[in-house]
């Protein structure tokens, strides 16, 4: 049975399939260290916590991670930064390995396919791809998975654009980077993403409030909500300031991109939304009326946002597996939209 794998910045998840139901798997893409002592291993042993030990330090990994840095009063680190293998950290490798070893398991047989994700190779910014695709190409494989990679613009098309026969626009709006793909029938037509998603957002928050960036993030995840006209706090008044020069930002690239590409004049095009950035309440209208007024090669005929932001990138990675392992596309069309 094949399966789906979103390798986000922020969050990895899993997608299965069981009968008429879809499974989804979520761990936090991020770790804390803290220091060995027998005490704590054993308390470590005996509970669910995802750890691994190395000489005198201890890792907790995945969402386990944040209760212990608010615990140990220390901050969490990422295997990932904008989007891809961070370069910075050199127990990236170590860390995301064991994440999805948890998530994914062993497969049911040798060979059984998977896919997972891959950011577009970012216009605005000198970074390569391939290395970070590689990299967990390599982990699911030594599994004993026959990985697929997929671009993650390209899995929202398959998540969310199966009634208009997986054509249209997928922007996913990640943590690490924001991914655009515009697909003719299941096909890609252009793809890209900008090196700006929500830890972008994070960062110049808590860069122009003093906060720290794991404190904007946590209210961000639990109670931010788009308001342009009427923000209600000094943090929530920054996240709406740069949520808008986010999403202005994505849409005047996009404009750009498009230009170069020479798409097709006169096309009415579906575009879908998700990602966790774009969870906040608000993101879709905000989304819609720069989009209206932007100057792009074709019309927009409508904007639908994922009903679940987080998770439909994984689904879209499933369906991308399931169309190829057995089904066609339009069964998969003909089961989505009963």
């Amino acid at each position: 049975m094949a399966k789906g794998l979103d390798v986000g910045t922020m969050n990895i998840i899993a997608a299965e399939r069981h009968g008429d139901k879809t499974t989804l798997t979520q761990q936090r893409n991020l770790f804390v260290e803290i220091e060995y002592s027998e005490v704590a291993e054993k308390m470590l042993a005996r509970s669910d916590v995802l750890y691994i030990k190395k000489d005198n330090q201890v890792f907790i990994v995945g969402e386990d991670a944040l209760n212990f840095a608010n615990i140990f009063n220390t901050v969490t680190r990422r295997p990932m930064q904008r989007g891809i293998l961070s370069r910075d950290e050199k127990s990236a490798i170590p860390m995301i390995r064991l994440i999805i070893e948890r998530l994914v398991g062993t497969p049911k047989k040798s060979g059984e396919l998977i896919y997972y994700t891959s950011p577009a190779r970012p216009v605005d910014a000198p970074q390569d791809v391939l290395y970070h695709q590689k990299t967990i190409e390599s982990i699911l494989r030594k599994l004993d998975y026959n990985p697929k990679v997929i671009n993650e613009g390209m899995a929202v098309v398959y998540s969310e654009l199966a009634e208009n026969q997986f054509t249209g626009m997928g922007v996913s709006f990640g943590a690490g980077m924001t991914n655009v793909c515009l697909a003719h029938y299941g096909v890609p037509v252009m793809t890209m993403a900008v090196a700006r998603g929500g830890d972008w957002i994070d960062q110049q928050v808590a860069e122009a409030t003093g906060y720290t960036k794991d404190k904007v993030t946590a209210i961000k995840e639990r109670e931010f909500e788009i308001n342009l006209e009427n923000p209600t706090g000094e943090i929530q008044s920054a996240l709406n300031i740069y949520y808008d020069n986010l999403v202005d930002y994505v849409i005047r690239t996009l404009q750009r991109e498009l230009n170069k590409a020479r798409v097709e004049e006169g096309l009415s095009v579906p575009v879908a939304i998700t990602g966790g950035t774009s969870a906040p309440k608000g993101f879709k209208e905000l989304f819609e009326r720069r989009i209206y007024e932007a100057n792009l090669p074709f019309e927009v005929s409508k904007v639908k946002i994922a009903r679940s932001p987080l998770y439909s990138v994984a689904m879209g990675t499933l369906v991308a597996a399931r169309a190829e392992e057995a089904e066609s596309l339009e069964e998969i069309v003909t089961e989505k939209t009963k």
